[in-house]
Order: structure tokens, then sequence, then C-alpha cells
């Protein structure tokens, strides 16, 4: 069985040591494996099982695993910056000496498993996730596969923007329809801050799937999710107590930012002032943690808005984390989000930092990455900031010009284009007038051209030059000739025949015989023929298609021919003679011969603008009541008119309410002389 080692006699760069910390979010192991962990010799390995959607199982080890390909890469945050929310899959490679039909794993589910020796002998067990199938390609011998983990179920059409409940009804909802465990209960959804707080969807908003109303719901909840080991869907938040400390000789590199990234501030957009709400703790020094367009934060009075914001920005305030890069001999407990704490070196151990990417690779290092932006920036405007601003700014109030809208889309996940039509993009709209829209779309692809095989005949002449030939004797012939052991001569041996170039006549007994000639005297042309066979990078056909309301527009449909690598196109339709008060949709589809494209998430931008385009009003909780009751009437006897009552009013995001109050009958007032009022 193969293993990996960390022997005692490496330089001390491959040395390391890590310290539990109580109260971390490590993966829970045992005291025998974290002591084994601190050891200078580690021996390790790794193990797998591949099940397919029929049942079959297949494990593997150590020695089915190709040196080298393995890796298990996951983050919960961008390149720059912390974010709340985040909804990102964790991906997966391996290439396996397998025999396994590739056509039978579309689908199928990867385990991996890390086993570490502890010091009396036995190998403690950590899983490693839960990873599904997207593409698996066979070589001579091997099997390369690339899997994620099943975040991307959520990447499902979202139809129920008429829901309402709390975080926990919205995220079982998701889970129930993408057929994903949740990791959490609902008494540790409630317990979280805004965690019995009743929501409902803003009509006018860009979720599209599953995956986008869990990205909500985690700005709501302060954190992030992701699919744990397990394969279930789990809420982390950020913390601020470190579960570990390297040292310098605990890393191969590392590198740390001058600056401590900290917020101090939340803004949320509301959609009914289109103006941004801005919360802040005192001293406000900090970053601020922008929340845009949540359509989960737009209900409610203004008091009720702040106070889920503030409870957004108390969960963010522990951040006060150092960024960096380092590359570790790794412990396979850590998980995303884990606080580690950094020694020696230019390290400042009074500080703490967070982990926020991390790439594991089966038998080498563990590259652990933590974000962050600089506070001293906190004044200029982030790209989201530039964004919101430039959206709201767009409206024109002005009776005459009517109002500019934008609805935009961004790819939540990858996919693969092929023969068939792919929609890549699809933005719902409806404008308030009858008037025209436009269309702007960029999209980023990926070229895999398939490979072309070429021949062609070379043709050409051949020349053979003439053979000079050298001077012989003829047999017996006077000269320095070497004699063999039966008595002649090379010459009669080979049975070469002799010329004399001098025409002349030897002083032998044996006289010369005449000159011959001697192979080719003259210089020959020949015509030949050869075939070349070679393959070189074909290209590819990608073929775009418009489709309003579910009509395909013949008029106009792009068209690019690429090699393989990457490449753009940007796309352009102007939309005339929409209808009022009419919802559209505008759907691209694409398709590719000759090869595949593929489009990494957030490489697909699009957007239809237009005037008018604004939804009505939305509701900001308040309900005002103008109650009428008619004069009563005082005769004899001072009686009082029957009273009855119907509100009826509509919330935006619900559905038609209807509230009636009755007071029946007649009462009687005794006899006085003074006003009655009622």
């Amino acid at each position: 069985m193969y293993m990996g080692y960390l022997d005692r006699h490496q330089s001390l760069s491959w040395l390391v040591l890590f310290l539990w910390k109580e109260g971390g979010l490590l993966y829970p192991v045992s005291e025998a494996f974290l002591q084994a962990v601190q050891e200078n010799t580690r021996r390790y390995y790794w193990t797998g099982r591949i099940t397919t959607t029929k049942g079959a199982t297949y494990e593997f080890g150590a020695d089915d695993i190709v040196k080298g390909s393995g890796y298990i890469s996951s983050q919960c945050c961008g390149s720059a910056e912390i974010e709340l929310g985040t909804v990102y899959a964790a991906e997966m490679g391996i290439t396996l000496l397998s025999d396994i039909d590739r056509y039978t794993l579309e689908d199928a589910l990867v385990e991996l498993f890390y086993h570490l020796r502890l010091s009396d002998g036995s190998f403690e067990e950590v899983p490693m996730g839960i990873f599904e199938v997207s593409e698996a390609n066979r070589n001579i011998k091997t099997l390369e596969l690339k899997a994620y983990d099943f975040m991307l179920r959520f990447d499902k059409s979202f139809n129920g923007f008429e829901t309402i409940g709390t975080v926990y009804d919205f995220v079982s909802l998701c889970c129930k329809a993408c057929k994903v465990e949740m990791a959490q209960s609902q008494a540790d959804y409630e317990a979280m801050p805004n965690g019995t707080e009743l929501l409902s969807i803003y009509t006018e908003n860009d979720i599209e799937t599953y995956r986008d109303v869990l990205y909500y719901v985690g700005q709501v909840l302060g954190g992030f999710f992701c699919i744990n080991r397990e394969g279930k869907l789990e809420l982390r938040k950020y913390g601020n107590e470190p579960v570990m400390e390297l040292e310098t000789k605990h890393r191969f590199t590392s590198s740390f930012s001058d600056f401590i990234t900290r917020y101090t501030a939340v803004s949320s957009t509301n959609m009914k002032t289109e103006t941004a709400e801005y919360y802040h703790l005192d001293p406000d020094d900090g970053l601020t943690m922008n929340l845009g367009v949540n359509p989960l934060l737009q209900f409610g009075l203004k008091e009720t808005r702040e106070q889920l914001c503030m409870n957004i920005l108390n969960d963010l305030s522990v951040v006060d984390y150092v960024p960096f890069d380092s590359e570790t001999t790794g412990n396979p407990a850590l998980d995303l989000g884990d606080v580690i704490r950094f020694k020696g070196g230019q390290a400042d151990e009074n500080r703490i930092s967070a982990i926020t990417s991390m790439q594991c690779k089966i038998g080498g290092k563990h590259t652990l990455k933590g974000v962050g932006k600089n506070p001293r920036l906190a004044h200029a405007k982030s790209k989201n900031d530039k964004n919101i601003s430039g959206l709201l700014n767009q409206i024109i109030d002005n009776k005459e010009a009517g109002r500019i809208g934008i609805h935009t889309f961004t790819n939540a996940s990858s996919f693969t284009v092929g023969e068939s039509d792919v929609k890549i993009i699809s933005i719902e709209f409806a404008p308030n007038e009858a008037v025209m829209a436009q269309f702007f779309g960029s999209v980023i692809v990926g070229v895999n051209a398939d490979q072309m095989e070429r021949s062609v005949v070379a043709r050409g002449d051949v020349l053979i030059p003439s053979v000079e030939v050298e001077e012989v004797l003829a047999e017996g012939t006077a000269g320095n000739e070497e004699t063999t052991d039966s008595g002649t001569t090379d010459s009669d041996a080979v049975g070469i025949d002799v010329v004399d170039e001098t025409g002349g006549s030897s002083d032998s007994a044996v006289a010369a015989e005449e000159p011959k000639v001697i192979g080719n005297t003259k210089e020959q042309t020949l015509s030949v023929e050869l075939p070349v066979v070679w393959k070189e990078d074909g290209q590819v056909v990608v073929h775009f298609t418009f489709e309003f309301n579910d009509s395909i527009i013949e008029i106009h449909q792009p068209e690019e021919t690429w090699h393989s690598g990457k490449h753009s196109i940007m796309l352009y339709y102007p939309i005339e003679n929409l209808v009022a008060n009419y919802r559209n949709i505008f759907n691209v589809y694409a398709r590719a011969t000759g090869g595949t494209v593929t489009v990494d998430t957030g490489d697909c931008l699009a957007a239809i603008m237009g005037q008018s385009m604004g939804a009505g009003e939305a509701w900001d909780g308040e309900i005002k009541i103008e109650d009428t009751i008619k004069k009563a009437k005082i005769g004899g006897v001072l009686q009082m008119a029957a009273v009855d009552e119907n509100i009826t009013w509509k919330i935006d995001e619900l559905v038609k309410r209807t509230y009636s109050d009755v007071v029946p009958g007649r009462f009687g007032i005794g006899a006085f002389a003074m006003p009655v009022e009622r």
C-alpha cells in the first residue's frame, strides 16, 4: 500500500505543528489524531469510493490514484474581499488507474477519505467530501474525473415568488426541492440573529434559481453556505477564536498583508426609496459591507429593516483578519471559515486570519488563503457600490422621459455547450408603458475544438548522383595486393573485375583484362510521392439564437468561428413594440459544432435596459386606515346607528388580504342633556 511520509531527516521546512484550540470549527477528530499530526514523521494514505446512479460501487486505494493528480478546491469568498451569503461549490479532480466504463459515471458519486496512522499503529479515517461527477475522460490506461459537490444541485429554476416564512422555511424549501439534506435543525436556525423573522420575497428581483435564494438567505443570517463533508448544506459564520497556530517552520511559504480587514457598517439598497440605507457602529472607521438589493430586506417598517441589518453587522463585526496566502503540509480537519494564528517570521502573532479558500492536493501541499480589503480604502467606492449608484442614478425623475430601468443577469454556475441548444441567458421584464428596450450581453467562452486529421501527398524529384570508380588491378598484376590464406588476392576473393584506367599493359606475367564499367556513371532524376498525415486544432462554430416570448427571432442570429482558447462575444438586440404592463421574457440559446464551449461562473453578463421598466411602489409596512361613521340622531330616545366596517388592502409580495369588523345591533343611551360623542 502506498503511503505518504514526512521524514524527520528532511529539512525543517517540511515540518508542521498544529495546535488545537477549543471552540474551533475543525472537523471533529480524536486527540490521537491531533497528536499524530504534530509528529515529525507522518504516515498517511488516501482511499475513495465511486457509486453510480444505478447503485454499482467501485472502491479504489492509494495505488489506484495517479501520483499528483488528485485535488480538492473550495472557497467561501472571491479573490478580493470578504463576502456574505456566498454559495460556492467545491471542486474535485482525480485520475485513476481504472477500467471503469466512463459512460456509467454520469452523476456518479465520488467519496474521498484521508487515513492517518496513530501512535498505536492504527489508522484514523477522515471523510474529505462527496462529489458528483460532471466529466469523465478515458485515456488508454487511466480515467480522469472532475466532480463538484451538491451545491450545483441548487442551480434549479425557482418559481416560489409568493413564498413567505422564516429563514429555516426558505432553506428547507430549497433543500427539499433540490434533494440535499440540511446539516442544521430548525432550532439551530431560530437561535441565530434574524432566525425568527418573517421574510418575504420582493416582486422585482433577480432570483432565478434556488441557489440565488440561498445567497440572499445567507446574507440575512450574516454567514455563508457550503456543502460539508457529509454532503449536507451547512451555514457557517466567521469567528474570532483560532483553531490552530502555524509557526515559521510549519509552512513552506507565506505572505501577509500590512493591514487588518474589519467591518463597522453595512449598506442595503431600498428599492422603494431608491436609496442605500446605511447602518454603522461607533466609531465607524472600518469597511462597509454592501448587501446590494436583497429582495428579503425590502419589506417591513424602517425599524424592522434597521434591526435586520444591525444583526448582520453585529455578526460581521467579529471579522478582524489579516489577509494571507500560505502553503503548508496541511491538516485534513481544516474547514472553510476556520480561524488560524501565524507565529514567527514576518507574521504578527497577536493577529488572526480566516481561511476563505483552500486547495488540498493528494500527496502534496495544502494551500490556504484568506482575503480582505484595506480599510484605508473605505472611502473609495467598491465595484458593487458603483454598480448600485449607477443603477439608481439612471432613474430619470421626469414625466416625459419616463423611468430608466435595468434588468441584469449573471450565470451562477458554469455550463458546457455542445451541439444542442443550451439556454445561457434568461431575463424577465415588464414596462409600464409601450416603449422599446435594448438587450446587451457579454459572454466569455472557453473553446475546445475537435482535432482534425489532415493529409497530403508530397511530390518531388530525387537526384541520384554518379558513382566514382576507383582504380583497381586485374588478377596477377603486380601491385600491393593482399593475399588470402588460400593464395588468392582480395580481388579474386570478391570476384571484382579489374580495370586498368591507364589503358596500358601490365608488367605482370598475366595480361591485363579489358576495362569494365562498375556502377552508375551518370546522374539520374526520379519522381517520388510520399503521404504525410498530421493532426491540428480544428474550428468551433458557435451559433446564438434569440427568443422573445417563446418566439425565435429569425432575422438576427449571431455566429462566431473560433479555434481552441479563450474568446469573448458581445451580443445586442433592440426589442421594439413592447406592450405596457405585460411581462416579457428574453432568452439566449447557444450551440456549438466542431467541439465544445464552456462558460465559467460569472462569465456570462447581460442586461435589458429601457424606459418605464420600474416596478410599482413597494409596501413599507405601514397601513393607513380611514374610518367614517354616520352621525347619531338624537330624538326622544337617543339611539346609535349600526356600524359596519370593511377593510381591503393588497400586499405586493403576497396575496390580496381582507379584514372585516362589524358592530351589530343598536344600544340605548339614558336621558341626559349633554352632547353625545361616539
